[in-house]
């Protein structure tokens, strides 16, 4: 418990997967914090813990240096995200591509989800999110989308969620969003420019967005994503990682 305050104290990121979120309720590092953790756990831990605000349908959490997960899936999706934020979207990407996982589920999403995205139990469902994906500049409707399934909009939405755990117009715009991350990390654009590359059309709409999901604009990630890089390559390194383990869950602080 000490080390896990001090590594609070001293501005480390604190992160549990699963039932780790124990360890950080009893070190009193989630009071008055919204957190997550499995769902099996979730109300035990709100009973155990009233001054904490369990959220039990989402997949992780980030409540300033904090981030708790969900199931095992859910902690992969949640080390992915502390490292976007850490290194950016490349870098979580190619992780992503080796662990042969989604590149980024958003944390909001459902703990719930029949299938997993992208690789979906039905292939035309995979085929489509892929065009989605290479077609982020255009719009896209729900009639438009199901047209190319032949299903009906209210069927197409229906088999969406059960396949993505989100909204058409929700993954688009998180789609959209890594997207936007990769164009500020990687090129010169500017930032109608990237608004329009990655489907917002114009830049209000891409600097609404990546507030509301990364709690920042993108002019801002872009000057801490180009500081990220000098520092490593000036050897400063990222702060590794130093794990904790509870007999369930995980808790980890670097």
């Amino acid at each position: 418990m000490d080390a896990l305050r001090a590594a609070h104290t001293r501005g480390a990121w604190v992160m549990s997967i699963c039932s780790g979120a124990y360890a950080l309720a009893r070190a009193g590092l989630l009071d008055g914090r919204r957190c997550t953790t499995h769902w099996h756990y979730s109300q035990d831990l709100a009973s155990r813990y009233p001054q904490i605000h369990v959220d039990e349908n989402v997949l992780y959490v980030q409540d300033g240096t904090i981030i708790t997960s969900a199931g095992t899936a859910a902690g992969i999706d949640a080390c992915l995200h502390l490292v976007r934020v850490e290194l950016g979207a490349n870098v979580a990407a190619a992780i992503a591509r080796d662990m042969v996982v989604p590149p980024h589920r958003d944390g909001g999403q459902a703990q719930f989800i029949d299938r997993p995205m992208p690789t979906c139990g039905s292939a035309p469902m995979e085929a489509l999110l892929r065009w989605m994906v290479e077609n982020l500049e255009h719009d896209h409707s729900v009639n438009e989308l199901a047209s190319r399934l032949h299903m009906s909009a209210r069927t197409f939405a229906r088999r969406f969620r059960a396949e993505t755990g989100a909204t058409p117009a929700a993954w688009l715009n998180s789609q959209r969003v890594l997207r936007a991350q990769e164009l500020l990390e990687s090129t010169e654009l500017n930032i109608d420019e990237i608004a329009r590359e990655a489907g917002f059309g114009h830049s209000v709409l891409l600097r609404h967005h990546f507030a509301k999901v990364l709690a920042t604009s993108p002019q801002s990630y872009r000057r801490l994503s180009a500081a990220s890089w000098r520092k490593l390559a000036s050897g400063g390194g990222s702060r590794g990682l130093l794990p904790w383990r509870s007999p369930q869950g995980c808790a980890m602080a670097r």
